[in-house]
This record gives C-alpha cells, structure tokens and sequence, in this order.
C-alpha cells in the first residue's frame, strides 16, 4: 500500500525535489535547544497532511497552536530524526518507521519573536499508510488531515490576529478545519508547499 502512495506523482515529485535540495542547517547555533517535527503525509484519494492542535498547558509558549507532531531533543535521542520519530509516535501513536518512509527534511527554523524561546527546529517530511490510525495523547487536543491541494490553493490561506502590548499583530496562516495554522507551523507548510509548486 505505501508503495502505491509513492507512485503518486505529487509524492514522488516531493521525493525527488527533495532529494536533491540542499537543506540549511542552523543546528551549529551556540546557546540554542534543537527541535524536530515531522510533516506527515498519507494518501487516500490524494496526498494530505496531518495537523494536529496542542492541549492548553500553562507554561507551553506553543500551547493551543496548530503544529505538526514534534518536540525538543532529548539526550537519548540519537540523532534529531529520532527526535522526530519519537515525538510523533508519543504523540499521535504513528511510528514512522515502521508504518511509514521518510521522505527527507526542510531548512531549519527558529522562532523570531525574542519572546520565544531560543530554539532551532528541523522539519522532516515522511509519508505513511494510508490506513495508519491516531490515537492522541494528552499533549494533542485534536488532529486534522488537510488535502495538499487545498494548502495550495490561495483561498486557504488567512490571518492570525494576537494583541500584544496594545498593538494588534497579523501573521499569515492557513485555514485548518475551524483554526488557523501560523508562526513556525505557517512557515513550514510554505517551505513545503514551495517544495512542490515552486510558484
């Protein structure tokens, strides 16, 4: 079955672009935590990516955010792939390397808020059965599967509203279910939307 999903032509262009683009690497930062998320794709119909919404937490700078499965590295963690694997299987229940195949990774991020924290996060990009089931756990509120083409069509885009000493900010985002994905997790969906569609 996955097989088939890597046939797509959508995934396979991925694959390949993939393959070949350099990808930036901010890990040599001093004083700054690593990070790693996983973009997980799975086709049914046609390819989507999954989202999924952070529980309320006080204290999590990120609490309530739409994201994508992930967290910080750990000292166990052998490599910020396994970061990545770890997280998205603690989080969702998908083990990407058993029910899944790594498609490859984008450019590092860091938050440009100084009100975040000094992190460097590295997004990997994998795709997994179809019929691969979720089951959250408590730092997931909700999950949603949102079809690349949707992504990618202008009218998803939107903004995010945050009032901040006063002043009312607006970043761009996608529209996702009833939410709307911003910050870090806006930024990684265009890096990888421009993977696919350069235009």
């Amino acid at each position: 079955m996955l097989d088939a999903s890597l046939r797509h032509p959508t995934v396979a262009h991925l694959a390949e672009q993939l393959a070949v683009r350099p990808a930036l690497d901010a890990t040599h930062e001093r004083g700054v935590r690593l990070a790693a998320v996983a973009a997980v794709i799975r086709v049914l119909a046609e390819p989507e990516l999954l989202f999924i919404k952070r529980a309320e937490a006080v204290g999590d700078p990120w609490s309530g955010h739409m994201a994508f499965p992930g967290g910080r590295h750990e000292p166990g963690d052998p490599s910020l792939l396994e970061t990545a694997v770890r997280e998205t299987r603690e989080e969702t229940a998908i083990d990407i390397t058993h029910a899944g195949h790594l498609l490859g990774r984008l450019d590092d991020l860091a938050p440009r808020s100084p009100m975040l924290p000094r992190i460097v996060i590295r997004p990997y990009v994998a795709i997994v059965h179809p019929e691969v089931q979720i089951v959250a756990s408590e730092e997931v509120a909700a999950h949603f599967w949102v079809p690349l083409t949707q992504l990618l069509d202008p009218s998803t885009q939107s903004e995010h509203e945050l009032l901040h000493e006063g002043a009312r900010l607006r970043f761009p985002g996608y529209r996702v279910g009833p939410h709307v994905a911003w910050g870090l997790t806006e930024r990684i969906v265009r890096q990888l939307l421009g993977v696919i569609d350069p235009r």
